[in-house]
């Protein structure tokens, strides 16, 4: 079991506080069963690479205070909003026969083994953490899903994990489902068939006929309606010499 070192701590105000996380220490408190709380600190520098882990919120530890071991489990970390540094830890105790509910988080394994991966097959990852009621001595650091024999369409359910014994998930009214192996998407172009290809061309062939069809009839339009203005035009006198008259004054007024 891993053992982590701390010491007692009196400090209470917010300036002895932070002139302690200057010095390196991370306080804690230990809080939980029938003792009262206590308030501690431990070396950032010890502790930091295991902050860091997946495992560390569901690790059982031993916590040496001064000498004085406790079991605990870590429970709350906080951390600095600018540096996102870890600032505080609260731990519980864990006492003989008490039952904690936990996040465990899970680990795929033989992901090289496995015949639908090898096939081209994609994993597709549902839950990566799964809560589970654990008896205070046999907690697990992992739950841990086999690949070895996964193929494409295999769904990887709670049902098919072996769990440490009296440990149960918290979701207990369906056989719910961590992980599946599925195939993968790939956009295929349709491929054009002769009919299709047939299609194509006719509507080519319906388009250019048209079009020429459209063309000539414009062209019967255009010199049905030169005809007509032509038709319509005066052929009095008095209108061309009105026209004409009205043409030579604009000039005159430029």
């Amino acid at each position: 079991m891993n053992i982590l070192k701390a010491t007692k701590r009196t400090t209470a105000s917010s300036g002895q506080i932070n002139k302690l996380r200057s010095e390196g220490f991370i306080p804690a408190v230990l809080y939980g069963g029938k003792k009262n709380n206590i308030n501690i600190s431990l070396k950032r520098l010890h502790i930091k690479d295991l902050i860091g882990t997946e495992t560390f919120m569901s690790k059982v530890f031993n916590l040496d205070i001064d000498g004085s071991p406790e079991k605990v489990l870590p429970r709350e970390i906080a951390y600095d909003p600018v540096s996102d540094e870890p600032i505080h830890i609260d731990f519980i105790r864990i006492t003989k026969g008490a039952v904690v509910t936990l996040e465990i988080p899970v680990k795929f394994i033989n992901t090289d083994k496995s015949p639908g991966l090898k096939k081209g097959g994609v994993l597709n990852i549902v839950r990566r953490k799964i809560e589970l009621k654990c008896p205070s001595e046999n907690i697990p650091d992992e739950i841990i899903i086999d690949l070895g024999d996964a193929e494409i369409n295999t769904s990887l359910k709670i049902s098919s994990v072996k769990l440490p014994e009296k440990v149960v998930p918290t979701i207990t009214d369906r056989d719910f489902v961590i992980g599946t192996v599925v195939a993968p998407t790939v956009l295929v172009e349709p491929e054009k068939t002769e009919e299709a290809t047939a299609e194509v061309d006719a509507e080519g062939e319906g388009s250019t006929e048209s079009a020429e069809k459209d063309e000539d009839g414009k062209d019967k339009t255009a010199k049905a309606s030169d005809d007509k203005s032509k038709a319509g035009k005066p052929s009095d006198d008095k209108s061309k010499s009105s026209t004409g008259d009205k043409g030579k004054t604009q000039v005159k007024k430029k």
